[in-house]
């Protein structure tokens, strides 16, 4: 059976959408303060937009305030949804792994709920009965588009290395790992696009659900420059008040759908070039690539048939958790993968105004070496420890104060360990004003 998101892609391209109704029934908006009233304005919604929207959204919490009689409208509202819309359940759950069974049960099997937003704080495990069925799907809270978020999604984290991260940073990065089933999304405000755009830097494959659209205040454009994948998909916004407070709901959908889409054809014009996860989908033939990519296509290859690519679970020298490590110190192992890992340094080395290599340790070392052999520029390097004997020197090789140089290093994350030790290099007088990497 197709996953979670598969099943709510196919939603969006049958319809060329990506808005979400967002039901979220405030009393001052109900005809009557019964559960009639509750029914009524729901189903209205429903059926006057449902043809425009590629999930539907309601919020559990207003439907718990009329008690059982509010479930059971919420339970009917769920199954009044027409088939092929997926539903997420806004409920915000979280509670240890056997609370978490009988939330998800709940969900899933007695409101037939397709999807739920759930809190992280419990970690992996709370997760996990969530999770377990990749047809249901999870949207975790990662940066809320309340003002309050901050108060602890913007907490530092500092890796041993002092390297800092934010708390939501973190929560995608795990976001990725406990993604196994293409099952698992982020709850990112739309109220919040710098955070947006960090956290599609962190998570570039997962879907979004960006609240925070109309009576919020989020910008329709800043969020979808901020939070869309490349490929114009990977962010749903759900709309609630602004439709259902509208004169006439289905014009403002449909207004709202064709702002969106605008959007999206800046990144991918046509809802055919969008379909990439279909299974179904025939990839055009491609152009031939230009030789330098060609060979750098062949290099990203040997690095990973060598093992130098790694896939798993890896903390880095930043804190971050990534699904991906890159171990290029085993390069000293291949010598002609070496030498062709230094002639991809080249092309971008012969456009730059230096006079010397510097090497960062430990990497690195080796790779400029190589440069150094083959373009006659000479390298050096600072020292991770300083000699507590010799000449206790803390840059080795021959230099002058007023030498510019480039930086070499195999590859950069958060680009910590550049700056530390550029430190060192203009604390000599050296000058830098360039850093290149294999992989960024």
């Amino acid at each position: 059976m197709p996953s979670f998101f598969e099943r709510l892609e196919h939603r969006v391209n049958e319809i060329n959408s990506l808005l979400c109704l967002g039901l979220d029934p405030h009393p001052q908006d109900l005809s009557e303060q019964t559960p009639n009233g509750l029914r009524d304005f729901c189903l209205r919604l429903i059926e006057i937009t449902a043809r425009v929207m590629a999930a539907v959204k309601p919020n559990s919490a207003f439907f718990e305030a009329f008690g059982a009689e509010g479930l059971a409208v919420l339970k009917e509202i769920i199954q009044a949804v027409p088939d092929g819309i997926p539903v997420i359940l806004d409920a915000k759950r979280g509670d240890i792994a056997s609370s978490s069974s009988a939330y998800a049960q709940a969900a899933f099997q007695t409101l037939k709920a397709d999807a739920i937003t759930a809190s992280p704080y419990l970690g992996g495990d709370s997760l996990a009965p969530f999770l377990k069925n990749p047809e249901k799907g999870v949207f975790l809270l990662c940066k809320t588009s309340n003002p309050g978020s901050k108060d602890l999604q913007d907490l530092a984290l500092f890796s041993p290395a002092g390297s800092e991260i934010t708390l939501y940073e973190h929560i995608a990065c795990l976001a990725q790992t406990w993604n196994k089933a293409n099952n698992l999304g982020l709850v990112v405000g739309a109220t919040q696009p710098e955070a947006l755009a960090r956290v599609r830097t962190t998570a570039p494959d997962l879907w979004f659900l960006a609240p925070g659209v109309g009576a919020q205040g989020g910008d329709l454009q800043f969020a979808l420059k901020s939070g869309l994948r490349v490929d114009g998909m990977g962010l749903l916004i759900p709309v609630s008040r602004a439709i259902a407070r509208a004169d006439d709901p289905l014009k403002t959908a449909l207004e709202l759908r064709s702002a969106i889409n605008q959007e999206r054809e800046k990144r991918c014009p046509s809802p055919q070039q969008r379909q990439i996860s279909s299974p179904m989908r025939v990839s055009p033939q491609p152009s031939p690539l230009p030789k330098h990519d060609t060979q750098l296509i062949s290099l990203a290859s040997s690095l990973l048939e060598s093992g130098c690519v790694k896939f798993g679970q890896f903390t880095l020298k930043s804190g971050l958790i990534s699904p991906i490590y890159i171990d290029l110190r085993l390069l000293v192992g291949y010598p002609e993968m070496l030498a062709k890992v230094a002639e991809a340094y080249l092309s971008i080395l012969k456009t730059l105004t230096f006079q010397r290599l510097a090497a960062l340790p430990y990497a690195a070392l080796p790779i400029a070496t190589v440069i150094s052999l083959q373009s006659g520029w000479p390298m050096i390097y600072p020292r991770k420890e300083i000699k507590e004997y010799g000449t206790r020197a803390e840059i080795e090789g021959a230099y002058l104060p007023g030498d510019r140089v480039v930086v070499i290093d195999d590859l950069a994350t958060t680009g910590g360990s550049k700056f530390e030790a550029i430190e060192k290099l203009t604390s000599a007088g050296i000058l830098v004003s360039d850093v290149v990497v294999l992989i960024d």
